[in-house]
């Protein structure tokens, strides 16, 4: 994959429009150049607009499709779920715009785990944005669902999207940071 190497589509694709979330189809045989290839999907600049397209829909770009996460059985395992792995996990989703993932940008606010016998584990995400008024939240909220549901032993996720405090660069880790040339 090239970044910045325009693309022609090989088919129609559904996409989310950055940054107001609206979904839209890219058309056929359209130009677009991939700004960003990170967490299993792309971001795309594609007719004066930047675009979200999905990784399973990654043959429209000429490249191998990123399977979709599959939950486990419905049977969960009652078992301890790995913290840690919920946090790696977290940190496959990305903000189409940035390209830092939402743990490392700061956006996580809370992270907690509660047992539900026989059941598994509840995990519960309070996380923000980095604008109030960015319509991608719930697209990034349903994939950090997603994600998450997908480890061993997790049975619930509910994700909420909060404002207090307001995201601002301070939240973000040094790594961060100087990824983005702000130290």
């Amino acid at each position: 994959m090239t970044v910045n190497e325009p693309i022609r589509l090989s088919r129609n694709v559904k996409a989310y429009l950055v940054p107001s979330g609206e979904k839209i189809t890219l058309l056929k045989g359209e130009l677009a150049t991939i700004t960003q290839d990170l967490g299993g999907s792309y971001t795309l600049y594609i007719n004066g607009n930047m675009v979200k397209l999905d990784g399973a829909d990654a043959d429209a770009l000429g490249f191998d499709p990123i399977p979709e996460i599959i939950p486990p059985h419905p049977k969960y395992s009652t078992g301890t779920v790995d913290e840690q792995q919920v946090w790696e996990q977290l940190k496959t989703c990305y903000d189409p715009e940035i390209p830092i993932n939402i743990v490392d940008l700061g956006l996580i606010y809370d992270c907690s785990f509660k047992k539900i016998e026989g059941r598994g584990v509840r995990v519960e995400i309070k996380m923000t944005l980095t604008a109030p008024g960015c319509g991608m939240g719930g697209i990034i909220a349903e994939e950090v669902e997603r994600k998450t549901k997908a480890l061993p032993g997790i049975s619930d996720v509910i994700v909420e999207l909060v404002w207090e405090p307001l995201w601002n660069r301070d939240m973000m880790s040094e790594a961060a940071q100087l990824q983005l040339g702000l130290m």
